[in-house]
């Protein structure tokens, strides 16, 4: 499973979005998500949704490859339906199994609440697979420059992030690596009671703690070899240039937002 985990991945290609500013796509993911927690009902969701599928065809990235990278996620969406539905008493009930009643409210509830956290996952996991580490820093240290004035790190926060999404497929090797190791060894992680279960993880985690702190450790003695001072003075040699593409792509995205605007309730 831990192989099928996509984020932080990029897949080379030459579609609309691959071609896109850095800046914009950061801009139309962002407010992405603080609008899709305007949606409240069927034509609202339906609207995000489309967006969200438009954008994943229109990147040309195998969809294989985004449902295969989607199902260790799979899990938590799943539970999160399952705790709305037996949480949320609201509606008129139309199961009653037990001591259990499920209310269609609480169904309702989380379908949206389910289709919420998959389009985030899918649009923000889609900005990493069609855009470079790289890409992703110049575009927020540019998008963040005006904070500089007011002595915000910009440049040491921008970097953060990209050795996080660079690192993050890395880690995820390394705990497949680790866990087919202490499979080997007659570590159960799949069966027993839970108890056993959260002790057996314990064998995982040691080890990929230390070798997250090793790998963290090399690479700053690399950039220390390589006289890395942080970001003043600093030049880049790929220059961002916004085109006709990012304003259209940006104009698509406040149509769209309007749009669940009137259809809110």
């Amino acid at each position: 499973m831990m192989n099928n985990m996509i984020i932080g991945q990029y897949v080379p290609g030459d579609s609309f979005i691959h071609r896109m500013d850095p800046r914009a796509k950061l801009i139309i993911v962002f407010f992405y998500v603080a609008v899709i927690f305007l949606a409240n009902n069927i034509v609202s969701y339906s609207i995000i949704g489309l967006f969200a599928i438009l954008a994943v065809l229109v990147s040309r990235v195998p969809i294989y490859f985004i449902i295969k990278g989607l199902k260790p996620i799979l899990f938590i969406i799943i539970f999160t339906f399952l705790l709305h539905i037996f949480m949320t008493r609201e509606g008129e009930v139309i199961a009653d199994i037990g001591f259990l009643k499920i209310y269609e409210g609480g169904v309702i509830q989380g379908i949206y609440i389910s289709l919420r956290f998959l389009f985030l996952i899918l649009l923000t996991t889609l900005l990493t697979l069609t855009t470079t580490p790289i890409e992703v820093t110049d575009g927020m240290e540019t998008l963040l420059h005006p904070l500089k004035k007011v002595r915000f790190p910009v440049h040491e926060l921008a970097l953060m992030m990209s050795i996080s999404l660079r690192f993050i497929p890395t880690l995820m090797d390394e705990t497949d690596k680790i866990l087919k190791a202490q499979t080997a060894r007659g570590v159960d992680f799949s069966s027993g009671p839970i108890k056993d279960r959260l002790k057996a993880v314990v064998p995982l985690l040691i080890p990929l703690f230390i070798s997250a702190f090793k790998r963290a450790e090399e690479l700053a003695t690399a950039m220390e070899a390589r006289g890395y001072q942080g970001g003043e003075g600093r030049t880049k040699y790929r220059q961002l240039s916004w085109g006709s593409i990012d304003t259209m792509a940006l104009i698509m995205f406040v149509i769209v937002a309007a749009a669940l605007f009137i259809v809110r309730v």
